[in-house]
């Protein structure tokens, strides 16, 4: 059985969007400018040659399809030849090597059918409106954030509005550069939230 894993870059304001560069976002590239050592470059490269798979919103798989192809190295290497599944409702024929196209209408079952083919872990980059939707649904298994020390002030979010609160526990701290590497998975819910749930039902 597989895992979903949301890996972020983040700001200290939550903001997600364009930390590479490549989007038409006023601070794109805002990561390349923050220091995240060899601890952050070591993290990143382990995390995708330990994933099975990518999960990806269609923004962000443009992104990388555009970018990764024409790269090498290990890191490349692993991002060219994974199996990687892009929720859109637009895109028919992605060009990427060992793509697919998954419809978004049912998130949760396209969800449990990788989980199933696949018993690593499924990384979830970028794509900030596909992890809000998979948030909303508990369909996380573990968020992985390098936050970064800037406030951005603008830009998307990790998460968005939710109908409840989503209680997570922290499982992993540790600085890597200048920033700090923050690891949490779902916490089952407090005595409280379940009294404010049955009382909303």
């Amino acid at each position: 059985m597989g895992r979903l894993v949301v890996t972020e870059f983040v700001s200290l304001d939550g903001v997600v969007e364009a930390p590479g560069g490549g989007e038409d976002f006023r601070h794109g590239g805002w990561s390349f400018e923050i220091n995240r050592g060899e601890e952050g470059d070591r993290f990143k490269l382990d995390e995708a040659l330990e994933a099975e798979a990518l999960l990806l919103g269609r923004v962000t798989y443009e992104g990388f399809a555009a970018a990764w192809p024409s790269r090498d190295g290990e890191f490349a290497d692993k991002f060219n030849t994974m199996p990687k599944y892009v929720v859109s409702s637009t895109l028919s024929d992605p060009k990427w090597n060992n793509s697919h196209v998954i419809s978004g209408d049912e998130l949760a079952a396209e969800v449990a059918r990788l989980k199933d083919k696949h018993d690593g872990d499924i990384l979830v980059n970028g794509s900030a409106q596909l992890v809000q939707a998979l948030a909303e649904q508990g369909l996380v298994d573990e968020y992985r954030l390098m936050v970064f020390p800037v406030v951005l002030g603008k830009g998307k979010r990790l998460f968005g509005d939710t109908a409840e609160s989503k209680p997570l526990k922290l499982t992993s701290s540790e600085l890597a550069g200048e920033t700090l590497i923050q690891i949490f998975e779902p916490a089952a819910p407090s005595a409280r939230s379940r009294a404010g749930t049955a009382r909303a039902s």
